[in-house]
């Protein structure tokens, strides 16, 4: 069928299933903002938007008088960026998607935008096509690509220009917005588009509907593609593919649309800071359990990057992905292609998880129990019930509880002043 320029039509696309099933993604945030390396990713806004006295300061302390943002381009080198190494890494990560910042609410481009003059990743700074070359890297490695757009641009003269009509004309939209959006698509074939940077306009200004029809009836990736709910004001968490909602969004119960929480290693921003500290970066534990709690919901969980300007992913950040691709070698069966099942967590608790395959049921459990017995009371066990611990081969003994559901016998662990961190799956085939 072909979709018409309207929500009803256009949400009524069913979503790529290859979507659903991929489960965790990694998110890269990188650009000019990673040159100075402070705050946040919203450097320049809260420099000289809101005129921010920490960050006036900032720049005052570091930077010759009369520094303006354009000057960080040049010093944005990417000098070390080996994509080869990212995809690499981000493969060992568990990752079945990446999603890169193409361009942030600043502008700035990384790939040789024809609408972009001088300021794209081509005309200066890396010199090099950041977009495309990521891409090859990840077809690869056979990761999904996904692309991150930001539809406003904090100080374009022709947004700032559209913004004091109120939005009645679209020449930001014309000569800027839209001409880049259909050229990712045709040049880059991305299984993916993350818009943002919408808030400030309805969709109707950013012709949002028209975009999205094109992309699904015409485009190459029509069939492919999937996108988010960020394409004007009021869409979130009601129009588009998945629903975004809000950034490190939690719904608490099971939602009745697929959606994605994006969340970030380092928990005070999404890009780069050179002064980050080892504790404001998520552990290890932290980031099990988000992905736990997330996919039992029936979400896909996007774990965000922010490379340095040389395009460095700083050894604590590659530290972090590792352990979590660790632990889906082993716990994966659990997570990938799995479906909420009729509980999602043990009401009791929040350290207990459930996820599907159809008829096996997975109970994934944050905390080791004490005397190492794991007591379920949702799944309603049969005389042949077989219950494995994922990792560790044989089946485990169980009995059923006196009251309700059934109690397992872990294997014995060795002692430690420590309860072990990191999260287990007990499948469970033959309980209702």
């Amino acid at each position: 069928p072909r979709y018409r320029p309207d929500w009803a039509s256009l949400d009524a696309r069913p979503l790529p299933a290859w979507f659903d099933r991929a489960k965790v993604g990694v998110f890269v945030h990188w650009g000019v903002f990673s040159v100075p390396a402070w705050g946040s990713e919203w450097f320049w806004w809260h420099w000289q938007g809101q005129h921010d006295a920490a960050y006036e300061r900032f720049v005052r302390r570091r930077f010759p008088p009369g520094t303006t943002y354009a000057e960080f381009a040049p010093r944005f080198t990417a000098h070390d960026f080996q994509p080869r190494q990212w995809a690499q890494l981000f493969k060992r990560a568990g990752a079945r998607y990446v999603v890169l910042t193409t361009k942030h609410h600043e502008g700035f481009t990384n790939w040789g935008s024809p609408v972009s003059w001088n300021w794209n990743s081509v005309d200066t700074g890396p010199h090099r096509d950041l977009v495309g070359e990521l891409g090859e890297a990840l077809r690869e490695s056979n990761l999904h690509y996904g692309l991150y757009h930001s539809l406003m641009e904090w100080f374009n003269p022709l947004y700032l220009a559209d913004k004091q009509n109120d939005f009645k004309t679209q020449s930001f939209i014309l000569k800027k917005t839209m001409p880049e959006l259909y050229d990712l698509v045709l040049k880059y074939k991305p299984d993916l588009i993350w818009s943002d940077g919408d808030w400030e306009a309805p969709d109707s200004y950013w012709n949002s509907t028209s975009f999205l029809a094109w992309l699904y009836n015409d485009s190459p990736v029509k069939d492919t593609v999937v996108v988010n709910d960020r394409w004007g004001q009021g869409c979130s968490c009601h129009h588009g593919g998945f629903y975004n909602c809000a950034d490190k969004y939690r719904p608490g119960t099971l939602p009745d649309h697929k959606w994605e929480m994006c969340s970030s290693l380092d928990r005070l921003s999404w890009g780069y800071r050179s002064n980050m500290s080892l504790p404001e970066v998520m552990d290890e534990m932290s980031v099990i359990e988000e992905l736990v709690q997330t996919v039992s919901l029936g979400g896909n969980y996007l774990l965000n990057v922010g490379p340095t300007k040389e395009g460095v992913i700083v050894p604590i950040f590659q530290e972090r992905l590792l352990a979590l691709g660790r632990w889906l070698e082993t716990n994966g069966e659990a997570i990938y292609e799995s479906q909420p099942w009729r509980v999602q967590m043990e009401n009791t608790t929040d350290t207990l998880w459930y996820t599907s395959k159809g008829p096996v049921v997975f109970a994934i459990f944050l905390l080791w129990p004490r005397d190492s017995v794991l007591c379920l009371s949702s799944p309603i066990p049969s005389p042949g019930t077989q219950v494995t611990l994922l990792g560790v081969a044989g089946t485990l003994e169980w009995q059923k509880h006196p009251e309700k559901g059934m109690l397992i016998s872990l294997p014995y662990m060795l002692p430690s002043p420590l309860p072990p961190q990191s999260g287990w799956a007990v499948k469970l085939e033959g309980v209702k």
